[in-house]
């Protein structure tokens, strides 16, 4: 065999380069799916909210003499003060405790709503309910609350004196019907009660709050 008759290597063979209006289609596509993945993540993970994560509250913060905006409503707590006895309904009711008297006023920006009874949060973590003892027409929770004006009212506590110091009241909306609002709002209101307004406020309750005078 001649030299001229050996095989000689084949030429490298050159790769296809893909058009570039197809290589931007590709680079949408991935990103199309990819975002469509994220997208069905997020789906699927907020159907496994459990119905508990559902009903909780979004809550906000503020303190006494603050107007405190939770969205559907507004809440401001102008004065508390407390009472071996309250007058409701011409009928004079004692407690063994003391009766704590939240004095508010709410507002609401469109929708007139009611206000629901608030729960006093004490610093210990310890819930307390408004007092049975008190007709509620003679507190907050009767009027409609009205968008353009401040509508104020009374709430009532029967609480034991320990639980004054750094206690906290959470406005809420009447719960209930057919539909449960998700994720409801809550205005959770700091009492401003320190070490000293606690002393003063469990050591010397008025004798009677009349709950019948107009506010």
């Amino acid at each position: 065999m001649t030299a001229t008759d050996e095989e000689r290597p084949a030429p490298p063979r050159r790769a296809r380069r893909e058009p570039p209006r197809r290589r931007a289609a590709v680079t949408v596509l991935n990103t199309l799916v990819g975002l469509l993945l994220v997208a069905g993540a997020v789906a699927v993970q907020s159907l496994e909210l459990s119905q508990a994560e559902m009903d909780a509250p979004i809550t906000y913060v503020g303190a006494k003499d603050a107007a405190v905006d939770a969205g559907r409503f507004s809440v401001r707590v102008k004065k508390v003060s407390t009472a071996r006895a309250v007058k409701s309904g011409g009928e004079v009711v004692p407690t063994e405790q003391v009766f704590l008297v939240i004095e508010a006023e709410a507002t609401v920006p469109q929708k007139p709503v009611h206000l629901a009874p608030p729960t006093l949060l004490a610093a210990d973590g310890k819930k307390f309910v408004a007092t049975d003892k008190v007709d509620k027409t003679l507190t907050l929770a009767n009027p409609w609350i009205q968008p353009g004006w401040w509508a104020s009212g009374r709430f009532v506590f029967e609480v034991p004196p320990g639980a004054l110091l750094g206690a906290r009241a959470v406005f809420h909306l009447p719960i209930g019907g057919l539909y449960a609002e998700p994720l409801p709002p809550e205005a959770q209101v700091d009492l401003g009660i320190d070490t000293a307004i606690a002393k003063q406020l469990s050591s010397a309750p008025a004798d009677v709050v009349d709950l019948d005078e107009k506010k």
